[in-house]
């Protein structure tokens, strides 16, 4: 009836809502937005840096799932509650990401899930 799959790992936190980790529709797969908590935890990357790596490390996880890489994302949406932390996302999404780049929206917000600093969304496209 519908083409529409849920995508679901272990590698990557489970949801604190009501969402899945990722939906497929074809092959366009849309990334629910993750914040830096360690999956085996649930507790968050203290540092922002490190932040950034485990929000990295988590749509990894998710973009595996779902059959693709990180660099299949065709639009990333990364929000940040200090956008003077701007030069850092770069430099670390340069360690993540090789060219072409996906398009992209970088957005300061007021507040983040459990205190979160950074979160990041995206279309993974296969």
């Amino acid at each position: 009836m519908s083409n529409r799959s849920i995508i679901h790992t272990d590698n990557a936190p489970a949801a604190v809502g009501t969402y899945s980790q990722a939906v497929k529709v074809g092959e366009t797969v849309y990334l629910s937005g993750q914040i830096p908590l360690i999956p085996e935890t649930m507790e968050l990357v203290e540092d922002f840096p490190g932040q950034v790596h485990q929000v990295f490390k988590n749509l990894t996880a998710v973009c595996e799932a779902a059959g693709g890489r990180l660099d299949d994302i065709a639009k990333l949406n990364i929000f940040m509650t200090d956008l003077s932390n701007f030069a850092t996302v770069n430099e670390i999404m340069a360690q993540y990401f090789t060219e072409p780049y996906p398009a992209r929206a970088a957005i300061e917000i007021s507040a983040l899930p459990k205190g979160a600093q950074i979160e990041m969304d995206g279309i993974l496209a296969l």
